[in-house]
């Protein structure tokens, strides 16, 4: 896969993306503290029927940061000015977490520019407790912690040890004040489009772990159940990295929601 910068337009700066193969395009929007090498199973399966397409979010690797009082609409208007870039006209557009809820705010702000939306390890109207806990460790990073042990023991099974090193060295690489600013969004983020799912008319996947207990299969089946051509898929045995620890059975689903055709909607 080749990595690529693109210049955008004010504010926006450089942006840094993977590119591979040939056909209609798909855009993967990785998660918090991570890096577009993080999607390297979909790249390099996707790619033989697809143009595929892996950009680092901004703040992450290759890409310029956001301002430090950036929320999620403005991760969606950097989305926005990123396929427009780009210039490869309706997008088919998976999001990992953080990626999940620009991808769904992007289909919801311009549903013009997304044929299918995917969001894998989304997060939907956290309870109270789980949000306070969010808050918590926003302010926690952006106070300067660098504590990678909590991420990883909560993402990982003991016995997933490729997968939590390839995580372990983008988290220890990533610019501090960029992760700040993502997470803290990411933090405040979850229910800033959640009422837009019941205008989404695209085909829609909502995809997870059962052991993800951040965006768990209960907060995908509400996104899918609200959406008009949604499904939720729960991958069992599996926690929040499951595009990295379950690449082969992610692919195929995601292959089969690529092949979902696309539905006219009636009017009511």
């Amino acid at each position: 896969m080749t990595l690529t910068t693109l210049q955008l337009s004010e504010p926006y700066g450089q942006i840094a993306y993977r590119g591979a193969g040939q056909g209609e395009p798909v855009v993967l929007i990785h998660g918090v503290g991570m890096q577009s090498a993080a999607w390297g199973p979909q790249i390099a399966a996707l790619a033989a029927t697809h143009r595929v397409i892996a950009v680092d979010m901004p703040g992450h690797g290759g890409s310029d940061p956001l301002p430090v009082t950036a929320e999620l609409p403005d991760f969606v208007a950097w989305a926005d000015a990123v396929l427009t870039a780009l210039n490869v006209g309706r997008v088919n557009l998976v999001g990992h977490s953080m990626g999940a809820l620009i991808a769904g705010g992007m289909t919801m702000e311009r549903p013009e520019q997304v044929k299918r939306v995917a969001v894998v390890n989304g997060v939907y109207r956290r309870p109270a407790d789980a949000r306070n806990a969010v808050e918590a460790r926003a302010q926690e990073i952006r106070g300067g912690a660098s504590d990678l042990e909590t991420p990883l023991k909560r993402w990982f099974a003991p016995q997933e040890h490729e997968a939590r090193e390839l995580v372990a060295g983008w988290l220890g690489a990533v610019d501090q004040g960029g992760y700040a600013t993502a997470y803290g969004a990411f933090a405040r983020g979850d229910d800033t489009y959640a009422d837009g799912w019941a205008n989404v008319t695209c085909p829609m996947l909502a995809l997870t772990g059962d052991g993800d207990p951040n965006s768990t299969p209960e907060m995908s089946q509400k996104m899918a159940d609200a959406a008009w051509d949604g499904e939720a898929v729960i991958i069992e045995g599996h926690r929040h990295m499951v595009n990295l620890t379950a690449p082969e059975v992610v692919t195929d689903i995601l292959q089969e929601w690529l092949a979902r055709p696309i539905k006219e909607r009636s009017p009511e």
